[in-house]
């Protein structure tokens, strides 16, 4: 991404708007509310604060690591004694915040959310031009080793570029020696996960994020067309999801019908719901940064 002065500020109003929906997410959540609710309220503020959603807001709860955000219809409710992560983005003209929290209605899972937010911290105190990026994933570990959790090794932070949220670099949250490459001048998230399972995520049987997969457009009917240059104008790659577009049909099983043979026709790629393997409670904070000749901006924070 190049970095200009344009592009810099678009960034950093990206990630005011990320730190204060955030914090308002955070603050609003509680249980027994429904995922629906807190889904629509923090996709509605990034909009009334002058960005758009760069993802459907995560809204996973205790063993569910990510990507679950809540259908249309969703009487999902944030259960008692819940670990909810809150993970959101936002963008203006393509240009990305990523960030996320975690809020435990239980005292006794305070320690896994400390595990992860101080691994967090930690990390960004270590970040600098140059820096190779399985050292911060070896403060990450012994970090969360520390409050006597494990990272989830198979979920790391990522590089980030204009309209793409993950752009092809990864920064673990263990000590990975076959990740080894060196952090340069651009736009990054780290994002801690601890857990008291297996340290490892699995794929989940549902999906309920999307994004399209522009290459592959042909045997498109002409409702697949509409829906596709809809989404396209709207998102380009960006995820997507149905409450987003239900508007467009007649009831929801049509644009699910519609997904689903896109998906067949590998027009849109579904991203499964991800799951803790040990099916052990999972927390997770994040912050985007850029780094900038010697400078390193935390945006979201």
């Amino acid at each position: 991404m190049s970095l200009s002065e344009e592009a810099i500020s678009k960034l950093l109003k990206a990630g005011e708007i990320a730190k204060k929906v955030r914090e308002e997410a955070a603050r609003i959540a509680k249980p027994g509310m429904k995922l629906f609710e807190l889904a629509e309220h923090v996709e509605r503020r990034i909009r009334e604060l002058g960005g758009e959603p760069a993802f459907p807001v995560n809204l996973s709860i205790n063993e569910v690591a990510a990507h679950y955000t809540p259908i249309v219809n969703d009487d999902t409710v944030i259960p008692d004694n819940a670990v909810l992560k809150i993970d959101l983005g936002v963008h203006i003209d393509g240009y990305i915040a990523d960030t996320a929290t975690t809020v435990s209605f239980n005292p006794a899972y305070e320690g896994l959310l400390e595990a992860s937010r101080t691994a967090l911290e930690k990390a960004l105190e270590t970040v600098k031009p140059g820096i190779r990026v399985n050292m911060i994933g070896k403060i990450i570990e012994e970090t969360i080793a520390s409050y006597g959790y494990k990272p989830i090794r198979n979920l790391t932070g990522h590089s980030i570029d204009r309209y793409l949220i993950h752009a092809g670099k990864s920064i673990p949250n263990y000590n990975d020696l076959f990740t080894r490459w060196k952090l340069v001048e651009g736009v990054y998230a780290i994002e801690p996960f601890a857990t008291n399972g297996a340290g490892l995520v699995r794929e989940g049987s549902i999906a309920t994020i999307y994004s399209l997969t522009p290459r592959r457009r042909t045997r498109l009917t002409l409702r697949e067309k509409r829906l596709f240059n809809k989404i396209w104008s709207e998102r380009r790659t960006l995820p997507f999801c149905e409450r987003w577009y239900v508007g467009l049909f007649n009831g929801v099983e049509g644009l699910r019908n519609t997904l689903r043979i896109m998906q067949k026709h590998r027009v849109i790629y579904a991203y499964p719901v991800l799951i803790e393997r040990g099916g052990g409670l999972v927390s997770q904070f994040e912050h985007t940064f850029i780094i900038y000749g010697k400078d390193i901006i935390i945006t979201t924070k």
